[in-house]
């Protein structure tokens, strides 16, 4: 029998995605889910859930036990086959709020600021170390289990993870499996061209991975895309009606290829958009700062009455989702491959990117874990902006692993965001009161 840890089980609806569709999956139906979680309410919420879809998908066959406290931490990794993560460090307060609000007296704007920029940076710096504490307890445990990283900022985490540790791990996300859907939402293709019959191939890193082939029947849809593309910017630009996916038509249009995340977040990695200086651009490109406040404040406001719908609902059944997690266990079980989108070390995978750094690629899931494909080069100008991203990333995690202050510096003064906007002296003014700001959600660095 299978033995699944969740970490960070309190994140209700996320663990209902991933492991309710686990209990789909004929060869996991047996499977030993340990919730593990630091906040008692939010896990037995967690573990009423799950018992209920249990009983309801799964005729009752898994096994569920909760743990609660880092005194029982080791007993839900003890003997893990696959370790799930999904934790939030610091959570909406204190930390996402210090990550918005101490930049903005500097005139730093954001819009999600959970995987680049100063945000993503001090995200990496509270996360990692707690990540790595699990790393070096599974090194004891269960050294043999598979690491399925869910939190953000993954490139960072997952790298960090690796490098850190002895445990194999892989970044997940889901914006690979929706990438073409939500190209052809954005113009109005979708009747034409459904996504099951679109053929697509990305790579990079995460949320900045490239769309570099979108086919139908054998036809690149790119000329045809790009083409309405133009049009609809040009529309949309001067006008009153928006889109919220302007940002990543205008990046293709300059660049030649999609991009996998949403335009609020690539708003964010780049220097192109968000700046005092130019205002007019906040609107015209239909920018939402401080979005993930705001999604954060709307969400606690829906967990009072979708609480109880998840936790006290005798009905609750589950149907299958797009999250790869269950994909990939249910692909080492039985050693039938599939292909996923995966966050691995390069190792050559893409030659025109650095070695050390974590990157997106098309994976091979079987009994042999996950094997990352190569893809060659990208397009040069692709490979320059995930560069500028990876910039930071690398920096980030040496400031983890080896606690190095001026890391933190060296960072976020190569984010290209916070680097448009902000003068040297600026920059480490700000890492420091963010770190004086975070207090205890990070550890000491020398």
């Amino acid at each position: 029998m299978a033995k699944i840890a969740f970490l960070g089980a309190g994140s209700t609806i996320f663990a209902k995605n991933v492991l309710g569709d686990c209990l789909t999956r004929e060869p996991l139906q047996d499977v030993h889910i340990a919730l593990y979680d630091i906040d008692n309410t939010r896990l037995r919420e967690s573990m009423r859930m799950l018992e209920t879809i249990n009983r309801n998908v799964n005729q009752g066959r898994a096994r569920i036990t909760a743990h609660l406290g880092v005194a029982n931490r080791r007993k839900a990794l003890q003997g893990a086959g696959y370790v799930v993560n999904a934790i939030n460090v610091g959570g909406y307060a204190p930390c996402t709020i210090t990550d918005f609000e101490v930049p903005k007296k500097y005139g730093l704007r954001q819009t999600i600021a959970d995987t680049l920029g100063i945000g993503g940076i001090f995200r990496a710096l509270r996360t990692l170390p707690v990540m790595l504490d699990f790393a070096h307890e599974m090194e004891t445990v269960c050294p043999d289990a598979w690491f399925l990283n869910y939190t953000n900022p993954i490139c960072m985490l997952a790298g960090g993870m690796l490098r850190g540790s002895s445990i194999r791990t892989v970044g997940l996300c889901h914006s690979v499996q929706i990438c073409s859907a939500n190209l052809l939402s954005a113009l109005g293709l979708l009747e034409k061209y459904p996504p099951h019959e679109v053929h697509q191939y990305v790579a990079g890193i995460n949320h900045m991975g490239w769309l570099l082939k979108i086919e139908h029947n054998g036809v690149d849809l790119y000329p045809e895309i790009k083409k309405l593309a133009a049009a609809k910017l040009r529309k949309w630009r001067k006008g009153a009606e928006k889109s919220r996916d302007m940002i990543r038509l205008e990046m293709m249009l300059h660049l030649g290829y999609y991009i996998s995340e949403s335009s609020e977040h690539f708003s964010e990695y780049v220097p192109h958009f968000i700046k005092a200086a130019h205002p007019e651009l906040i609107s015209e490109f239909n920018i939402p700062l401080d979005e993930y406040p705001r999604r954060c404040l709307r969400q606690i406001e829906r967990w009072k009455t979708m609480s109880l719908e998840l936790a006290s609902n005798p009905s609750l059944t589950h149907s299958r989702t797009h999250e790869y997690g269950s994909a990939i266990i249910e692909a080492m079980e039985t050693n039938q491959t599939i292909e996923v989108g995966g966050n691995v070390l390069n190792h050559g995978l893409i030659p025109n990117l650095p070695a050390k750094a974590c990157v997106e690629v098309p994976c091979l899931v079987n009994a042999n874990g996950v094997q990352g494909c190569h893809v060659g080069e990208l397009p040069e100008p692709c490979a320059a902006y995930n560069r500028t991203s990876i910039n930071v990333q690398l920096l980030t995690i040496e400031a983890v692993l080896e606690r190095r202050r001026d890391r933190i510096y060296q960072a976020a003064m190569l984010d290209p965001h916070t680097a448009s906007e902000l003068t040297i002296d600026q920059i480490r003014n700000l890492c420091d009161d963010l770190i004086e700001a975070h207090g205890k959600w990070l550890p000491k660095f020398k």
